[in-house]
């Protein structure tokens, strides 16, 4: 069994974009591959033909891996019900309503259900996709930590941070994320992508070479921006898509998966990923 986490400077960096695409290329590539999202908050959910309550991120990449969508690839899911609460859903299931300081304390507890979803999907996958939330650099949320470097801990993962280009200070945030973690955290980070770029990537080169430098962590990509109507669930949406508004057909959602695919095939170091997973295509 291998993994790869995948976390971001910010919110809609990328991650979700990054996790989908990587498991269609895993896919493609003969693997059996799950994602796994330890938990998300999100005011949109998948159901599931059971009745199980999922992130629709989760859901859409295990689509793209060609599976069934489960609760133990997303076994935290919050809802928010105001600016201080949430539905806390565990394993696809309400369990209660929550502050959040109440449920700061509680999720420590949660740490062995996570460890046993992971594990469900790690015996009968070759290669588990994990997607961080938010920034690992949030230094007032880090105690318990339970989605970022905590999860990338409880599963040994190899981390590649994503950072967004197109809302500017790329390098500022990623240099200032690896500087806020802890000595073995940042050693955890085993590459950098820059997401969302736009013009003449000669131009951006010599910044590439400076961060690499600095952070002596490698940029292994670097992804155009390219609009895809594949469904967001985050609120900091790029552009308008209809399938953020409409039902999608599946034969349209393969369409955007292998352009995904391609996409990142043609802007990801691959062999260096694959390298990291210790796995020959």
């Amino acid at each position: 069994m291998a993994n790869i986490m995948i976390q971001g400077t910010t919110s809609s960096a990328g991650k979700s974009f990054i996790c989908t695409g990587l498991c269609r290329i895993f896919k493609e590539d003969g693997f059996r591959v799950a994602p796994f999202k330890s938990q998300n908050m999100s005011s949109k959910y998948y159901e599931t033909e059971e009745g199980y309550k999922m992130s629709t991120a989760q859901a859409l990449q295990a689509k793209a891996a060609g599976i069934k969508p489960s609760p133990n690839m997303n076994p935290i899911l919050l809802i928010p019900r105001s600016d201080k609460g949430s539905d806390v859903i565990i394993k696809g299931k309400l369990y209660k309503r929550m502050e959040a300081l109440e449920y700061f304390h509680y999720k420590n507890g949660l740490k062995p259900m996570i460890r046993e979803s992971y594990k469900q999907l790690e015996e009968e996958y070759h290669i588990v996709v994990l997607e961080g939330a938010g920034s690992p650099a949030e230094i007032n949320l880090k105690e318990n930590d339970i989605v970022n470097m905590g999860m990338a801990e409880m599963a040994d993962a190899p981390v590649l941070l994503v950072a967004d280009i197109d809302r500017g200070g790329v390098f500022a945030s990623l240099y200032g994320t690896v500087m806020l973690l802890e000595e073995g955290e940042s050693k955890r980070i085993k590459g950098l992508i820059i997401n969302k770029f736009r013009g003449d990537k000669r131009l951006l080169d010599p910044g590439i070479e400076m961060i690499e430098e600095l952070l002596n962590i490698p940029v292994v990509g670097t992804i155009p921006f390219t609009p895809l109507e594949l469904l967001d669930e985050d609120s900091l949406v790029d552009y308008e898509k209809n399938c953020n508004l409409y039902p999608q057909r599946e034969e349209e959602m393969e369409e955007e998966f292998n352009k995904l695919s391609k996409l990142l095939r043609e802007n990801l170091d691959m062999d260096y990923i694959y390298s990291l997973l210790k796995l020959d295509r």
